[in-house]
C-alpha cells in the first residue's frame, strides 16, 4: 500500500472516529446526550405546576409553521373562512342592530352613566349574555366567529354596549362551566346565563397581582362549616379584586383564589394551588357594588371583597377534584378568549375611525382643497387604511381557528397584541387628522370616546408591554417549536432511562432542524429566496410574498436557536431580546392572515393596494426585528456571524411606498366596494346621527365637486365674478352662476345642500356656562343655544 493509500486510510477512520459518536445511538447517548442531559438539569430550574399549566395551556396550529422554518402555505389556504349560518345572520342584521340603535357613547357616559334600563332588559331577553351557550341550556350556541362579527359591529356604536356583551362570551363563569363544570353545575347556572337571569363576572385581578396573576394572594381553606342549616366540607375564604367588569351589577361572581388544605381533608397536600368557584353575590360576606370609571367609560367595572366567606365544595367549579387545578382552567379559556374579545372590539373601533374620518377628510377643505389630498394628511390615511385590513384579517383568521377546535394560545395573543396596538395608531391617526372636531366632546363626536376608552384595551387581558416582552416568544419559543419543550419534558423526568432517551431523541431531532434552517436560511439569503416553491394557484401578485415571508420563518427559527443556545434561561430575562424575536414571528402571523384574507375573499383587484401595503409594511417590521436582535447578540462577533447568514446580501425589505400609500388613502375617500369591505359590518345608523350625516356629505361632496370645478373655470376665465360684494355666500354665488348659464338650478341646489352638510359635519358640540345640566340637552335639533347647540336641521331633515 502506497503512503498516499495509507493517508487516505487513516483519514478515512478519522472521520469514523469523528462521526462514530453521532450514528452510533448508545455511544452517542453514553458520551453525549448524558453529560448534556445532566448538565441541563442543573442549571434549568424545575418547573412549577403553574408554569406548566400555562406552557401546556391551548393548541399549536399556524404558529407551529411559521416557527418550523418552511411553512406549509397550502395548509393555510386550505382553511375556509367560517361562515355565519341564517341564524347568526339574521341576530346580526336584527338583534344587533337594534340594539346598536338603542344605545350612543355620548347618552350612555354623560346621561345615564349606564346603559340605560331597558338595553339591559334587551340585552338579557335576546340572549345576548349567553351568545357561546349552547342551545341545550337555552343559549344561543353561536360560533366563535358569530360571537366577534357581533362585538365588531356593537364596537363600531358604543364600547360599554359592547363590552357588556363580550365580557359574559369570554372567559368567565360561563366558559369555565361549559369545560369543567358539574352536570348539577352546568344544568342550574347555564340556562339562568343565558336567559340573562343571573349577570355573571369573573374577578382575578388583586392589588397586589396584576400581570403576575399567578401570585394571587386571595386565599381559600379547606374546612367544615355550616350552609343551609348543614355542617358541610367547603372552604373560607378571604379576597380582595378590583377592575372586575360586570361586578357591580352581577348576580354571580366567579371568583379565583389560591386554596389550602392544612388538616388533609381532601388530599396530602397543603398547597392545593388556585381554584376557580361561583358565589352568588347575595352570599353573606360578599362586598360588592362599587365601581370604578375606567377612563370616562360607563360599563359596569369595580371592585370586590370578602373576609372569611364560607362557600360549600359543591360551589367550586367541577367540585372537589377540580380544586387547584383553577390556572390551568383559566388559561385554557383565554387561549381562545382572548383571540375574540379584544380583536373584535379593536378591529370594530378600527372601522368606525376609518369610514369617517375617511369622509371628514374628503369633506373637509382647508386652502380650497379637501385635506385627504394634502400628502401629509395622506400618509396618516395610508397607515390607517393599510392597518385595519391586517387587523380585520388577523381577527378573522384567529376566530375561523377557534371554530376549527384549536385554543391557539400564541396566535390569540399575537392577535390582542397587534391588533390593540394598530388600532391605537388608527385612532391617533385618526384624532390628528379631524383635530378639534375629535376633541370638542358633545354628541356629533364621532372619535372622542375611542380615543380616551383606547388605554383599556391595551391594558387588560394581558397589558401589552408584558405580552409582547414574555408572552409571544417565551411561550411561543417553548409551543411552537418541534424540539424544546420536549427537551425540557425530558430534564423534568424523574425516571432517568426515559429522561435520557426522550432527550437524545429531542436533542439530536433539534440539532438536525436547527442545521436545515441554516443551509436554507443561508441558501434563501444569497438567492432572494426567488426559488420557493408557493402553492398552486394562488394570485400571482401575492408570489413573492409567500417566497419573502418563509425566507423570514427560517430566519426566525435560526435566530432562535442561536438565542436559545447561547443565552439559555437568560434569554427570558433579556426581554428587548425576546420582544423582538416575538415581534418576527407575530408580523409573520399578520402577513399569513393578510394573504389568506386576500384569496377567501376572492382576490379582490381593487383591494389589492389594501393587502400590498399591509404586506410590506408587516415583513419591514419584522426585518427591523430581526436586525434588533442580531446588533444585541452578547458576541457581537455571532451576531456580526448570523448576520452574514441572515442578510448576506443586506436587508431586502423596504417601507410601503409613497405611490402605494397613495393609492391606499385614495380608497378610503370615496365611496366604493373596497371601501365597503374594508368597514364591512359596521353600524351607519340614521342620516342624522353623525355617521349617517358624514355618509350623506361624502356623498354629496363628490356629486358637487364638478360643479365646483365649473365655478373656479367660470371665474378663471372671467365670465363669473368670485364676489360682489364683502360676506357674499354661496348661494349669491351661485344664483349669479345659474343666471350666466354657467351651472343649472338643480346643480345649485346640489351645491348648496353640499355646503349645509359640510357645514354641520366641521362644526362640533358646546354647551351652557356650567356644562352641568346642560350636558342633558341633546335631543332636539333646535335647542337653544344657550344649552347645548347641535347642528341645525338641513334641508328639512334633521341631522344632529
Amino acid at each position: 500500500m502506497t503512503l498516499a493509500a495509507l493517508w487516505l486510510v487513516a483519514l478515512a477512520a478519522l472521520v469514523a472516529i469523528m462521526f462514530m459518536p453521532f450514528v452510533v445511538t448508545p455511544l452517542r447517548r453514553a458520551i453525549i446526550s448524558k453529560p448534556l442531559l445532566l448538565r441541563f438539569r442543573q442549571v434549568m430550574p424545575r418547573m412549577s405546576q403553574t408554569e406548566r399549566d400555562a406552557l401546556e395551556a391551548g393548541t399549536v396550529s399556524w404558529d407551529g409553521q411559521l416557527f418550523c422554518g418552511a411553512p406549509a402555505w397550502h395548509e393555510l389556504l386550505s382553511i375556509e373562512r367560517s361562515k355565519l349560518t341564517a341564524e347568526e345572520q339574521h341576530f346580526l342584521d336584527h338583534d344587533v342592530e337594534t340594539l346598536c340603535a338603542m344605545v350612543s357613547d355620548w347618552e350612555t357616559t354623560n346621561v345615564h352613566k349606564d346603559l340605560p334600563p331597558h338595553v339591559w332588559q334587551y340585552i338579557r331577553e335576546r340572549g345576548f349574555l349567553g351568545m357561546i351557550i349552547p342551545k341545550a341550556y337555552g343559549g344561543l350556541g353561536f360560533s366563535a366567529y358569530a360571537h366577534s362579527e357581533v362585538v365588531t359591529k356593537l364596537s363600531t356604536r358604543c364600547a360599554s354596549v359592547a363590552v357588556t356583551v363580550l365580557v359574559p362570551n369570554s372567559l368567565g363563569p360561563g366558559e369555565l362551566l361549559l369545560h369543567y363544570g358539574t352536570d348539577a353545575q352546568k344544568s342550574h347556572y347555564l340556562p339562568r346565563l343565558a336567559r340573562g337571569l343571573d349577570i355573571p363576572c369573573f374577578a382575578l385581578t388583586s392589588p397586589q397581582a396584576g400581570s403576575d396573576a399567578a401570585a394571587i394572594p386571595d386565599y381559600g381553606v379547606v374546612c367544615y362549616g355550616e350552609h343551609d342549616g348543614e355542617r358541610v366540607l367547603g372552604l373560607r375564604v378571604t379576597w380582595d379584586k378590583r377592575y372586575i367588569t360586570l361586578g357591580p351589577v352581577a348576580t354571580l361572581l366567579g371568583l379565583a383564589f389560591h386554596a389550602y388544605d392544612p388538616d388533609h381533608l381532601v388530599g396530602t397536600r397543603d398547597d392545593v394551588g388556585i381554584t376557580c368557584a361561583l358565589i352568588p353575590t347575595s352570599h353573606p360576606g360578599v362586598d360588592i357594588g362599587r365601581r370604578h370609571m375606567p377612563l370616562n367609560a360607563v360599563f359596569q367595572n369595580g371592585p370586590n371583597s370578602g373576609r372569611d366567606v364560607f362557600i360549600p365544595m359543591e360551589w367550586v367549579i367541577g367540585g372537589a377534584p377540580m380544586l387547584g387545578k383553577g390556572w390551568r382552567m383559566l388559561m385554557e379559556s383565554l387561549a381562545a378568549g382572548r383571540g375574540i374579545s379584544l380583536p373584535s372590539s379593536n378591529t370594530g373601533m378600527g372601522k368606525l375611525a376609518v369610514r369617517t374620518t375617511g369622509a371628514y377628510a374628503r369633506v373637509r377643505t382647508q386652502f380650497k382643497t379637501p385635506i385627504g389630498r394634502f400628502e401629509g394628511i395622506e400618509e396618516a390615511l395610508t397607515r390607517m387604511g393599510g392597518n385595519l385590513y391586517a387587523m380585520d384579517a388577523t381577527r378573522a383568521l384567529t376566530a375561523t381557528l377557534v371554530d376549527r377546535g384549536e385554543k391557539p394560545s400564541v396566535l390569540s395573543g399575537i392577535a390582542k397584541l397587534h391588533i390593540t396596538e394598530r388600532a391605537r395608531q388608527v385612532i391617533n391617526d385618526a384624532m390628528d387628522i379631524v383635530g378639534g372636531k375629535g376633541i370638542c366632546m358633545g354628541p356629533s363626536n364621532f372619535l372622542g370616546a375611542a380615543y380616551m376608552q383606547m388605554p383599556v384595551s391595551i391594558t387588560v387581558e394581558g397589558a401589552n408591554i408584558l405580552t409582547r416582552s414574555l408572552i409571544v416568544f417565551g411561550q411561543g419559543a417553548v409551543r411552537c417549536h418541534p424540539f424544546v419543550l420536549r427537551e425540557m419534558a425530558a430534564t423534568q423526568e424523574r425516571n432517568r432511562r426515559k429522561a435520557l432517551h426522550d432527550f437524545d431523541g429531542a436533542l439530536y431531532g433539534h440539532l438536525r432542524f436547527a442545521l436545515r434552517n441554516f443551509i436554507r436560511t443561508l441558501a434563501l439569503g444569497v438567492t432572494g429566496s426567488h426559488f420557493v416553491r408557493v402553492p398552486a394557484g394562488i394570485a400571482p401578485e401575492t408570489r413573492r410574498y409567500y417566497q419573502q415571508a418563509t425566507r423570514l420563518s427560517s430566519s426566525l427559527a435560526l435566530v432562535a436557536d442561536v438565542a436559545m443556545a447561547t443565552l439559555g434561561g437568560a434569554l427570558k430575562r433579556k426581554e428587548k431580546m425576546s420582544a423582538r424575536l416575538g415581534d418576527v414571528l407575530s408580523q409573520l402571523y399578520l402577513c399569513s392572515a393578510t394573504l389568506w384574507r386576500y384569496e377567501r375573499e376572492g382576490r379582490q383587484a381593487a383591494d389589492a393596494p389594501l393587502m400590498h401595503w399591509a404586506i410590506r409594511d408587516a415583513m419591514f417590521r419584522a426585518q427591523a426585528a430581526l436586525d434588533g436582535v442580531l446588533d444585541n447578540f452578547p458576541s457581537p462577533l455571532l451576531g456580526a456571524l448570523m448576520r452574514r447568514v441572515v442578510f448576506p446580501l443586506g436587508r431586502p425589505y423596504v417601507v410601503p411606498s409613497d405611490a402605494l400609500g397613495h393609492a391606499v388613502a385614495t380608497l378610503l375617500i370615496a365611496p366604493s366596494p373596497t371601501r365597503d369591505r374594508l368597514t364591512a359590518g359596521m353600524f351607519i345608523g340614521s342620516p342624522a346621527e353623525p355617521v349617517g350625516l358624514l355618509e350623506r356629505a361624502l356623498a354629496m361632496t363628490i356629486g358637487a365637486e364638478p360643479i365646483e370645478r365649473k365655478l373656479a373655470d367660470a371665474i378663471r376665465n372671467g365670465v363669473l365674478v368670485a364676489s360682489m360684494a364683502p360676506g357674499e355666500g354661496a348661494g349669491e354665488i351661485a344664483t349669479r352662476a345659474v343666471t350666466a348659464g354657467v351651472i343649472t338650478d338643480a346643480e345649485k341646489a346640489i351645491l348648496l345642500t353640499q355646503r349645509e352638510l359640510a357645514a354641520a359635519v366641521v362644526r362640533v358640540d358646546d354647551f351652557g356656562p356650567d356644562l352641568g345640566t346642560s350636558l342633558l340637552c341633546t335631543h332636539a335639533p333646535d335647542a337653544d343655544v344657550a344649552t347645548h347647540r347641535p347642528s341645525r336641521a338641513i334641508a328639512g331633515r334633521a341631522v344632529a
